[in-house]
């Protein structure tokens, strides 16, 4: 078996328990309840083992991980370890005095989710009354006390046609970097695409106002975005590329290579609590499956890209073309990427589902 370059991050999905009610959001539809969750022993276990297989990253997320009573206790091993630690949160019941707790127990950076510039429609896709004035709140904490601030804002149909106020608002807060996120189609957003895919030309303007904001705020401000996978020519590299550099442990305990990849029906992921991480990164067949570029298929075995986009999304491949090994409908060289414009030509302002248990 060749050898395996180590991860150089993870996102720790502590609990699937959250506040709010996202129609984009990553989780699957199958939620993980709070008994089946990885106990404190067993995450402050897998930190070590992840600093000691060469991770230098780890993301605290969910759900919302403020809902875990042990985060602190989950933070110290984690800096312990010597991770660098990022919460991810909706920060909707992120208080003073735990925003102290945590920063005490060695968090390095806070990175929170907005739903929109516009506070009635941000609690809108939120579900909860108040929820975007809480995060404004939290954001301003979080500067007060010196920690970096990462602003994230999922972009959809609803609310792509005020990027420029939401490059306001994050540079008004503080934050050191914005992310402009494209819902990605799966778990949530999946089931709610007709509702969230935006119109092409949202998406040409967008594009254009984020190029000319991040040129007018460099050196103050890092913007992230890029172009949605429904109106592209060519895939992204998921993820870095399958179990290359990047791995997600579920609240359950299953180490996997993306937040999606438990839609693929034959694969079966190993369970941290009775596996060791580096033998679920190392030799695993869930890991060992599509990494590389042995598993490829025609055009992408060919395809000069191979080792660049390392195929793409195998989640979207399985959702849009039907197989896990398919080219990535991204791809303007998939016989399926068809099926992106006419998903797009399908979508419309109707009601989403909302994340809900």
């Amino acid at each position: 078996m060749p050898a395996v370059d180590p991860p150089y991050a993870f996102l720790a999905e502590l609990t699937h328990r959250c506040p709010l009610a996202c129609p984009y959001c990553s989780n699957p539809l199958d939620l993980a309840r709070a008994a089946s969750e990885l106990g404190t022993a067993d995450w402050g276990r897998i930190m070590r083992e992840a600093a000691e297989l060469g991770a230098m990253q780890v993301h605290l997320s969910g759900g919302e991980p403020l809902a875990r009573r042990d985060l602190e206790t989950i933070l110290v091993d984690a800096h312990r370890a010597g991770l660098y630690t990022n919460l991810i949160t909706a920060a909707v019941s992120l208080s003073e005095a735990r925003l102290d707790r945590l920063a005490g127990a060695g968090l390095d950076h806070v990175q929170i989710s907005l739903q929109d510039a516009d506070a009635p429609a941000a609690d809108w896709v939120a579900g909860m009354q108040g929820a975007h004035a809480r995060k404004l709140r939290a954001a301003a904490a979080v500067r007060a006390r010196g920690l970096a601030l990462t602003l994230n804002v999922v972009v959809h149909r609803h609310n792509l046609d005020r990027i420029e106020e939401v490059i306001e608002l994050a540079l008004d807060a503080g934050a050191g970097r914005l992310e402009i996120a494209h819902a990605q189609y799966h778990g949530w957003a999946l089931a709610n695409r007709a509702a969230l895919l935006p119109r092409p030309d949202q998406v040409r303007r967008a594009m254009a106002v984020v190029a000319a904001q991040t040129a007018r705020l460099r050196g103050r401000m890092a913007i992230d975005h890029v172009l949605p996978d429904h109106m592209a020519v060519r895939p992204k590299a998921c993820m870095g590329g399958w179990g290359r550099r990047f791995f997600v442990v579920t609240p359950d305990g299953r180490a996997m290579p993306c937040h999606a990849a438990a839609t693929i029906p034959d694969m079966v992921f190993p369970s941290l609590r009775d596996t060791s991480l580096r033998e679920a990164w190392g030799r695993s067949e869930a890991f060992q499956r599509f990494r590389g570029t042995d598993w490829m298929p025609d055009p992408c075995r060919s395809c000069e890209r191979r080792e660049i986009d390392w195929g793409g999304c195998r989640c979207q491949a399985l959702a849009m073309a039907g197989a896990a090994a398919a080219t990535d409908p991204a791809c303007a060289l998939s016989p399926a990427h068809g099926r992106m414009a006419a998903a797009v030509a399908a979508a419309g302002n109707e009601d989403f589902r909302p994340r809900r248990f």
